[in-house]
């Protein structure tokens, strides 16, 4: 499952779009620098049923942002994606390549 595949899939579960999250995240302090990423899944876990995956999914995006590693961008790994950004404003409104 590419890591995009896996913020859909949250926003899915959720009813909420990975920018979404971010900003209730931000809200709560738990963009913080020295926020644990414990703190967080726990948080996903608690309000929205999130397992670990996709838990880990919105760690990153809400701590380091929409960019990938390079070495994910196309690797044909598990985990590639064709982009080294993700699209955080829904599925809706997500355009092609992403």
């Amino acid at each position: 499952m590419s890591f995009q595949a896996y913020l859909d899939t949250v926003e899915r579960k959720t009813g909420l779009t990975p920018r979404q999250l971010i900003e209730i995240a931000h809200e709560r302090g738990l963009d913080a620098p020295d926020v644990k990423a414990t703190a967080i899944i726990e948080w996903l876990k608690a309000d929205y049923d999130l397992g670990r995956g996709h838990a880990m999914a919105m760690v990153h995006v809400i701590t380091k942002g929409d960019r990938i590693d390079p070495k994910h961008v196309d690797s044909g790994g598990t985990h590639a994606d064709p982009g080294d950004r993700l699209w955080l404003d829904g599925i809706a409104t997500k355009p092609e390549g992403y």
